[in-house]
């Protein structure tokens, strides 16, 4: 197990370390963090995709990517154990310490273990019903779990995949979107409330630094929706619990040129205003790493993005996003040698300025 957890000075000294230009790095909560991240969603649960993963992550932290994003559920529990594999690699040949690289994971959906030959559900059984870890009326129709009992049992094995005595961000995986069809919102408040408790608990055992939400729908849906979330009062909500020193900090969500309500929909409230999710995370000192860059490729086919700047289809996504005031960075998957060669030219290009990218947004919204 590796010790361990990012700091200001590690991350500090990746920054100046990095081939990347020092203006593609932010500061949030005293940790320097570059403005693209890489994520490990997609891919099949067997050993080439593992290779691939772990390469990926090696490549993109030597080309000046200091935030890794994972979750237990990916790929079976593979995607933990490929980022935990490459972190170990690059830590023993020396080519970064622990304190120079933020973790993200996530807990939430029910998963199995794709190294284990049992299926879903006889290894959901085996390993959660028969300890008593999940009882009957635990898991949702979203096959979704956020009991205290289930949530700590996922961070042991997640600090375990990644082989970390300490995971920077744990995220609570799309929580209301997979609760909401089977608990009422009253409810599902209660056990966000048990849930934030038990993080800072685990905040005090030194086993996270953070803890957040990653999210598809709550954050960018009108209050009217089933789903909505108010970030201020889920904020309020942590300071109840962990005081002015919370460790309610980040949030991911999805967030592209097409995906656009994050910017431009008014759907939170500081106080009595409506403002952008943006707005109101800026507002709230909340940190935003953002989702589906691409959309899957989508948005790379040529014409379906506007044109800036001369560059290609995937640095011109990377710099709206990362240029986005309040965005920390957007999470990038990419698994092949050349995608990311391509990507992480973006890292040897500053990001635009706050007018340049109003400009921007004046001229897409015209």
């Amino acid at each position: 197990m590796i010790s361990g957890f990012a700091t200001t000075e590690g991350t500090k000294k990746f920054a100046q370390n990095s081939k990347a230009d020092i203006a593609n790095f932010k500061q949030f909560q005293n940790l320097y963090l570059s403005n693209v991240g890489i994520g490990t969603y997609l891919g099949d649960a067997n050993s080439i995709t593992d290779e691939l993963v772990t390469n990926a992550v090696k490549q993109s932290i030597k080309s000046g990517v200091n935030v890794v994003d994972t979750a237990i559920n990916y790929r079976s529990q593979k995607a933990e154990r490929s980022v935990g594999k490459a972190i170990s690699e690059l830590v023993s040949d020396g080519e970064i310490a622990r304190d120079q690289i933020f973790i993200s994971s996530k807990n939430g959906y029910v998963t199995n273990d794709a190294d284990v030959n049992l299926g879903f559900w006889e290894y959901v059984k085996q390993e959660y019903t028969d300890k008593g870890v999940v009882r009957e009326g635990d898991i949702t129709s979203g096959y979704h779990c956020m009991t205290v009992p289930y949530l700590e049992d996922q961070l042991n094995r997640s600090l375990k995949n990644l082989g970390l005595d300490c995971i920077d961000l744990m995220y609570l995986h799309n929580a209301i979107e997979g609760q909401i069809k089977d608990v009422s919102k009253e409810q599902f408040q209660e056990n966000l409330k048990s849930v934030f408790e038990l993080y800072e608990q685990k905040r005090d055992e030194g086993k996270i630094k953070y803890y957040g939400m990653a999210t598809w729908e709550c954050f960018r849906v009108p209050k009217d929706n089933p789903q909505y979330l108010s970030l201020e009062q889920t904020v309020d909500m942590a300071k109840k619990i962990g005081g002015d020193d919370h460790g309610f900090r980040f949030i991911q969500l999805p967030y592209n040129m097409y995906y656009d309500q994050a910017l431009l929909g008014k759907t939170q409230m500081i106080g009595d205003k409506n403002v952008s999710f943006l707005e109101s995370a800026v507002q709230l000192d909340v940190g935003v790493f953002t989702s589906v860059p691409f959309m899957q490729g989508r948005l790379l086919t040529p014409g379906t993005m506007p044109e800036f700047n001369d560059l290609k289809p995937s640095l011109r996504a990377l710099q709206f996003l990362r240029s986005s005031p309040g965005v920390l960075a957007p999470l990038v998957g990419q698994k092949s040698e050349s995608h990311v060669t391509e990507n992480m030219e973006i890292m040897n290009i500053p990001p635009l300025s706050e007018e340049e990218f109003l400009a921007l947004v004046k001229k897409l919204t015209s």
